[in-house]
């Protein structure tokens, strides 16, 4: 049920390793080939994430999310595979504007942001153990006060993944990010840990909630029923003017996990959590305000076929 991808060893590269992991699905793809590798070629995810209204400097801003993805892999032989993914994530941003400030002025400023991302992962399994991945990834986004032809990014991901006898596993790569504005390469490490015949230690993950850099510490309850608890990062950033303004929200998130799974194919992952530590900043007049500590929750549906 759990998903992840990795987390950095560095705690002052961290923000660094949480943006360029965002443009690369396809590293999350391989490795759940390593640890499933007879699992169903095709997986379609759909998240639906909502926050409590946060004051943001002098304003207050609710959010929703709706987040869907679609992923394939495809064995071309006992060694080589290859992957793909498409996704759209549709992100609203309700405010209540008390004071105008620069990172959102009047009620015709940005309020919708669209992200389309699309990538493919190319993976080879020297022997039982290792596995070696190149992922790039291609993405665009942008609030409707900007064009989508000035919001590209696009990375690449090397990496190598080790399984144990035990099944234990831990990869270390590079990922190297053309963001909007920004280049970045930043080296981590990926991590799933199974303790005992119940507990599992691993990068959380799962779309749309969490984020691309944590640990979650997971129960099986039962064969189709699973618990799970932990904390990660949340990054996100997109343009909102086509002179290359941005703005970038991070912020962290604990939270609590319970997870369903209805049939062979079908997995549902409820959420509860709670948003801390989180900032907006404008890239161009360069202006950061805090965002209020608030609850969240989501709803994670994935079919695979």
């Amino acid at each position: 049920m759990t998903s992840y991808k990795a987390f950095i060893v560095k705690p002052n590269a961290l923000s660094l390793m949480i943006k360029s992991l965002l443009l690369v699905p396809g590293l999350l793809l391989s490795q759940q080939a390593l640890a499933a590798p007879d699992r169903s070629p095709f997986s379609l995810t759909v998240a639906r994430t909502s926050a409590a209204t946060a004051d943001v400097g002098a304003n207050e801003l609710q959010r929703d999310a709706w987040k869907t993805s679609f992923s394939a892999s495809m064995p071309l032989n006992r060694q080589w595979s290859l992957g793909a993914n498409v996704g759209y994530d549709n992100l609203d941003y309700d405010w209540r504007i008390n004071q105008a400030t620069p990172l959102r002025s009047n009620e015709q400023d940005w309020s919708t942001v669209h992200q389309y991302s699309a990538g493919l992962s190319l993976t080879y399994r020297l022997d039982n153990h290792w596995m070696f991945l190149v992922a790039p990834q291609l993405k665009y986004a942008y609030a409707d006060t900007a064009s989508s032809s000035n919001a590209q990014s696009y990375g690449v991901v090397a990496s190598s993944m080790y399984r144990f006898e035990s099944g234990n596993m831990l990869g270390f790569g590079v990922a190297y990010l053309n963001d909007i504005s920004e280049v970045r390469t930043v080296p981590y490490l990926a991590v799933r840990w199974q303790i005992n015949d119940k507990l599992v230690l691993a990068n959380p993950f799962q779309a749309g909630f969490s984020g691309p850099a944590g640990l979650e510490l997971s129960y099986q309850y039962r064969p189709d029923i699973d618990f799970g608890i932990g904390s990660s990062k949340r990054t996100e950033r997109f343009l909102v003017a086509d002179d290359d303004q941005t703005i970038e929200i991070d912020e962290w998130v604990g939270f609590v996990r319970a997870g369903w799974k209805a049939t062979d194919n079908v997995s549902v992952n409820a959420y509860a959590g709670y948003y801390f530590g989180g900032e907006m900043e404008l890239s161009e007049p360069k202006v950061t305000e805090d965002i209020e500590d608030q609850a969240a929750f989501g709803l994670v549906f994935k079919l695979t076929f």
